[in-house]
């Protein structure tokens, strides 16, 4: 589990293909890794990827074919940067939103624009996603915890700070640069339980309900 907050902005140093799978080498920048073990877990700009092998100054992760389909990272170059963030403690703060780390779908830059010292950028994702899209709303992109400020159709758009603009992947954005997306995981559920049966037959959401889901 992650938080969305950025720890360190790594680069990719090499990729190798092993048995049809890929192993890509990672220089994790500022990244502290002092208590990382072989086997924990890493997000990279987004994506959960597992510690095979550690270095000085970086890690090693494999990632299957289906991580290359279902994320942006098949599209990474040689040296691009990514945002890196280590596996929370259950005794860490909390300081962005629930995070799992698993990809949703690849969205697509669509606009830049300066708003005073931020940047509103703008996000075009596949249809499938838009329902799980709310202003005042969480969306992590690429790993990074955000706040939606606008949404409509398939577009929504952020505002981000100076900070998080210096302090992740963000200054590299263009226009057409494929970004990570993983929508807010309590909509995820929420929309699994509503599509029970019960709810279908417009049995309501009543406190019989909730006892029969766990919520008692």
């Amino acid at each position: 589990m992650f938080t969305g907050i950025i720890e360190a902005v790594g680069t990719l140093q090499k990729t190798t293909q092993i048995e049809g799978e890929w192993r890509f080498e990672i220089g994790a920048g500022a990244l502290n890794f002092s208590d990382v073990s072989l086997g924990d877990s890493i997000a990279v700009s987004g994506c959960c990827l597992t510690v095979v092998s550690k270095s000085s100054n970086g890690f090693s992760a494999d990632v299957s074919n289906e991580t290359i389909r279902a994320t942006a990272l098949g599209e990474l170059s040689i040296g691009d940067r990514v945002n890196l963030e280590k596996a929370m403690l259950a005794t860490d703060r909390f300081g962005g939103h629930i995070v799992s780390g698993h990809v949703d779908g690849v969205g697509k830059v669509t606009a830049i624009e300066p708003d005073s010292k931020s940047l509103k950028i703008s996000f075009k994702v596949p249809s499938s996603l838009c329902r799980f899209i709310a202003v005042k709303g969480s969306i992590c992109v690429d790993g990074t915890s955000l706040t939606v400020n606008e949404v409509g159709g398939e577009e929504f758009a952020v505002n981000v700070i100076p900070h998080t603009q210096t302090e992740t992947v963000v200054e590299d954005y263009k226009v057409g640069r494929s970004v990570n997306i993983e929508v807010d995981l309590i909509a995820r559920y929420l929309e699994r339980l509503f599509e029970r049966q019960d709810v279908k037959k417009n049995t309501g959401v009543d406190l019989n309900f909730l006892k029969m889901n766990g919520y008692d």
